[in-house]
């Protein structure tokens, strides 16, 4: 069988790490696409064998360059998201513009496959500019590419994320931690392993489905999420349900930050809950179904965040119980 090529956009980051571990165990070739070399090409040619992996620096509207990757590959994966705007990096460019380039290109070089990450929910957030562009970013992709798959996975997390992780850190630092909207918003995190897993399985299997929703192996309040996170660091926060116009205002502030801790458009998605809306296939439809749980995965790295980091009393106590 003759091996495939997987162009890869966005593989510096959490996601793409696992996926360029798991391609090429499995004997892929990838060439993955960064802005970059010199900051993300260590951490890239660790992920895989010698000769599997090959690391291209461009950027990703220089349509020239990245117009000769599509001429020896067959399957196209696209994992470049932002969650805020920053200068020329707008949800219309990165979320709308950049995959409808990728779409027409495969067209245009007979690709194989095209698999796309969205974002689940977007339907429902009428009021986000993130969520539009997702939704908008989806509609181009299918009017020029229909094979395409599009997986909407709710909340991502792992070591590297910018969720568990950040939370943490505040949870370390702040007295007492806000709840917006109560606390009530739910979510079916999946952790980045199982997501690869969705696409590994995709491409293997050769799944051409418009929308899979990817989802984890349970339903979470944000409450609940704060509440484990509390208990995997060992400590003690007050929560405290905002008002939504003081959960605006705090949001005016965090979004002047460099790494804005919350935006206003963040704000807005947290009314929705990022569950299976129903209408379309899961990825536990096309039996792949999520074998993280959250509290599991996190405990393996929260440590960071307690006293005493992996000598903590919580890890002490832990291995005297086994």
């Amino acid at each position: 069988m003759k091996e495939k090529n997987c162009l890869i956009f966005g593989g510096s980051g959490q996601i793409g790490r696992h996926l360029i571990r798991k391609l090429t165990k499995n004997n892929y070739r990838v060439t993955v696409v960064t802005r970059n070399i010199h900051q993300k090409g260590h951490i890239i040619k660790t992920q895989g064998n010698a000769g599997y992996i090959s690391i291209v620096e461009a950027n990703i509207f220089d349509e020239i360059k990245i117009r000769k990757l599509f001429e020896n590959a067959d399957i196209c994966i696209n994992l470049v998201g932002i969650l805020y705007e920053k200068k020329g990096n707008t949800f219309k460019n990165i979320h709308t513009l950049f995959p409808s380039i990728l779409a027409k290109l495969c067209k245009q070089y007979n690709l194989k496959h095209f698999i796309h990450l969205s974002a689940l929910g977007i339907n429902e957030a009428v009021d986000s500019k993130y969520a539009i562009s997702k939704l908008n970013g989806e509609k181009e992709i299918l009017k020029n590419f229909p094979l395409s798959t599009i997986l909407r996975p709710s909340v991502i997390y792992s070591v590297d994320d910018n969720f568990t992780t950040n939370f943490m850190t505040l949870l370390n630092r702040l007295p007492m931690f806000p709840l917006y909207y109560f606390g009530r918003t739910k979510f079916m995190p999946i952790h980045s392993s199982d997501l690869v897993e969705v696409i590994f399985y995709i491409i293997s299997k050769n799944i051409y489905s418009q929308i899979i929703e990817c989802v984890g192996s349970e339903t979470i309040s944000f409450r609940e999420i704060i509440e484990k996170l509390l208990f995997l660091i060992d400590k003690k926060r007050l929560l405290i349900p905002i008002p939504l116009f003081l959960g605006k205002l705090s949001a005016k502030i965090f979004q002047i930050f460099p790494k804005p801790l919350l935006t206003e458009d963040q704000l807005k998605l947290l009314k929705y809950d990022n569950v299976i809306s129903g209408n379309y296939k899961t990825n536990l439809d096309i039996n792949c179904p999520s074998k993280c749980f959250f509290e599991e995965e996190v405990e393996k790295y929260c440590y960071m965040w307690r006293e005493g980091g992996q000598f903590s009393k919580h890890n002490i106590l832990k291995k005297e119980k086994k």
